[in-house]
């Protein structure tokens, strides 16, 4: 908690307090809409990425928007919890979690053709494992290291973690060690190393680092993929004013009509497909599968 803590900190002093404001309605307004974002792969490069979406943020509501970054999924609930941040960019599985103690409202989903865009988790090796497949990791198990991303993570934890106790893997028992990387990028760099023999990661953040440069994929096996998982929403407050909710909303929906080189630049650091997608409505219910998910795991609950 003491990480958590300082993260926030941080986050308070780069964006002072989430003041309101009173308007002619009645409703409190913040002076500044606060987003908050996790670090990703490279920071700098999610700076870089966030900035010209706050400004035709700013534009379209009529409401100064900044962004803070957080070291990872535990901290951005906590953020969302202490009222540090009115919206987020929040991992599927991570909202499911904030979202059964603190009221958000799921606004809009990165997709195409009014249905949500997909992601994958994956298992990986380091090459000089030598593992090549799933019956070789069950073979070798009680000699193993897995690293999982982080606690929060969907496709760095839950759906990893459900799709090995399906196969008689309980990953407490059947390893030799189960480690947390801290994040995606540090997990991937946990198994390049050696410090772990698994990891599990999203296919977003590997295929990023690969096109980065910081890897190459002929460094690693890829032991299982996932089905498909809802990708992440934007969320914000319950308690922030609805009328302005709303704007956000309809701001990110005419994104692809009224910015469409912001959206291509923002999309095309994570995906090959980016302009034939563009923001959808987002509801609670699509997170159900994974709360279902969760609820057949005894230690995430």
């Amino acid at each position: 908690m003491k990480k958590f803590a300082a993260i926030l900190l941080l986050g308070a002093l780069l964006v002072s307090a989430c003041t309101t404001k009173r308007v002619g309605g009645g409703s409190d307004l913040p002076d500044k809409l606060i987003f908050g974002v996790v670090a990703g792969a490279d920071p700098g490069t999610r700076k870089k990425m966030m900035d010209p979406i706050c400004d035709y943020l700013s534009k379209k509501i009529g409401i100064p928007v900044s962004f803070i970054v957080v070291a990872d999924y535990t901290a951005l609930i906590e953020a969302l919890r202490a009222k540090k941040v009115h919206m987020a960019d929040i991992p599927p599985y991570a909202y499911v979690i904030a979202s059964r103690n603190i009221e958000l409202s799921p606004l809009i989903v990165l997709g195409a053709n009014g249905k949500p865009s997909f992601y994958r988790s994956m298992i990986i090796a380091s090459k000089k494992s030598l593992l090549s497949n799933m019956a070789e990791v069950r073979a070798r198990a009680k000699d193993l290291t897995l690293c999982f991303a982080e606690p929060a993570s969907a496709s760095g934890h839950l759906i990893p973690k459900a799709y090995l106790v399906s196969v008689g893997l309980e990953p407490q028992t059947a390893f030799k060690e189960v480690i947390f990387g801290g994040g995606h990028q540090t997990t991937v760099y946990a198994v390049k190393s050696g410090k772990a023999d698994l990891g599990c990661v999203t296919q977003v953040v590997l295929n990023l680092m690969i096109k980065m440069g910081g890897i190459r994929p002929d460094e690693f096996t890829t032991v299982w993929t996932s089905d498909p998982i809802v990708a992440q929403p934007i969320v914000v407050r319950k308690d922030l004013d609805q009328a302005l909710a709303k704007r956000i909303q309809s701001a990110y929906l005419d994104m692809r009509k009224d910015a469409p080189e912001t959206l291509n630049n923002y999309l095309s650091v994570y995906r090959k497909d980016f302009d034939s997608l563009s923001y959808q409505v987002a509801y609670d219910s699509m997170y159900d599968g994974l709360r279902k998910i969760a609820a057949g795991i005894k230690e995430l609950n």
